[in-house]
């Protein structure tokens, strides 16, 4: 009795253990392989989408703190790991990776709206599944507030249960593009540089995490935290009638990209801080709060929606899927892109920090590639997404 109790009260104690038991039972299954192929930390998604669809209930509000603040973590980590040499980088392949990422957003739009043409789908319902398609919670969060100024009965509701629908699949969906590019591109890891000099590919296979005995300072982390929400939370005008934001996960990325470059380069701190075992720590422990989350806070919609709406699961599909395989193809066939930056910019141009998650376990150990290709794409992203999902709610 007491047992079942504290599976269904919905106190902190509840979503604590709730989050312990989808971590870890994620993180063991992530273990697991299947012809070496390992969705990895994306399990832990999916034990909290069962847990919750077996009637755990947490506390929502708590749930959603979680989330955004692992959110957080994870991509100011991701921000400090790269940011020293991301200015560089992006002069080499920044400006063509962005115009892939337009393409990319471009093809999302058009697909969404030729599904609801030819579907005879309210486009305003539509914007909900685009945005679960794309795992864009702002995205989502934008889309409400532009139906919410047009006056749309019920549209919000709507955009959440097309969210919550084509969310969990879009995260698998994605890795499935990044796993069909090596037989479609026939993409040998073994011979795959690791670093954007082919000739360091050896020492780059090698390469840990600097300075495994370097204490963390979290002085510098909680300062680009906090001015990365205020950057977040500034409202952009874009002659429409809401302004779009950075928001809590772009605001800290873009901050924390500036702020590593210049600190390295001004000597404030050095990259056996940048590239420490205690920031890797912090990307692995926000990542794994961020999918605990939003799993537990999915499962009992995710089944209900589903079995009123199950299309909306194919149409998501469809968003999710065809978009970074065209443009990934065109990347590495004909921009002859490295692979591991190609994984990280199919996770950045949908905003998706599990599928950079899963390219960091299919890269070797110390390969900064996938972040890098996943952080120059990743702010212009986010504009373009909550851009998009409120000017397809404005075109309903």
């Amino acid at each position: 009795m007491w047992f079942t109790n504290l599976l269904t009260n919905g106190g902190v104690g509840t979503t604590v253990l709730m989050l312990s038991v989808s971590i870890f039972a994620g993180l063991l299954l992530g273990k697991l392989k299947i012809k070496g192929i390992t969705l990895g930390i994306t399990w832990v998604l999916f034990v909290g989408i069962l847990l919750s669809a077996l009637g755990v209930t947490c506390n929502g509000e708590m749930l959603h703190i979680i989330k955004e603040f692992g959110l957080i973590l994870f991509v100011t980590a991701v921000g400090l790991q790269v940011g020293p040499g991301f200015f560089k980088s992006f002069a080499k392949g920044g400006l063509s990776m962005n115009i892939m990422a337009l393409v990319n957003v471009a093809l999302g739009v058009v697909i969404t709206v030729i599904i609801a043409k030819l579907a005879n789908q309210e486009l305003a319902d539509m914007a909900g599944v685009y945005t679960g398609a794309i795992t864009n919670t702002p995205g989502l969060s934008a889309a409400q507030q532009a139906v919410g100024d047009l006056g749309i009965e019920g549209a919000a509701d709507r955009l959440a249960a097309g969210y919550a629908v084509a969310y969990p699949l879009a995260v698998v969906g994605m890795i499935v593009c990044c796993i069909l590019m090596r037989p479609l591109c026939r993409i040998d890891l073994q011979k795959e540089p690791t670093s954007d000099e082919a000739s360091s590919s050896n020492t780059e296979k090698k390469a840990t995490p600097t300075s495994q005995r370097h204490k963390i300072n979290l002085v510098p982390i909680f300062v680009i935290i906090a001015l990365g929400i205020i950057l977040g939370s500034i409202p952009i005008p874009v002659g429409m009638k809401a302004p779009v934001k950075l928001g809590l996960a772009g605001g800290p990325l873009v901050v924390a990209l500036i702020g590593s470059w210049l600190g390295v380069k001004k000597g404030w701190f050095t990259t056996e801080f940048t590239d420490s075992h205690g920031v890797w720590m912090l990307r692995e422990v926000g990542i794994a709060l961020f999918l605990a989350g939003v799993g537990l806070g999915a499962g009992g919609k995710f089944v209900e929606t589903v079995q009123v709406h199950y299309m909306w699961v194919v149409y998501g599909v469809i968003i999710t899927m065809v978009p970074p395989l065209l443009v990934g193809l065109f990347g590495r066939l004909v921009l002859k892109m490295n692979y591991y930056t190609l994984m990280g910019f199919i996770g950045g141009s949908h905003t998706d920090p599990p599928t950079l998650a899963f390219a960091n376990t299919v890269a070797p150990e110390g390969c900064k590639l996938p972040n890098t290709g996943y952080a120059t794409v990743y702010p212009l992203t986010m504009f373009l997404r909550i851009f998009s999902a409120q000017l397809l709610v404005l075109m309903a």
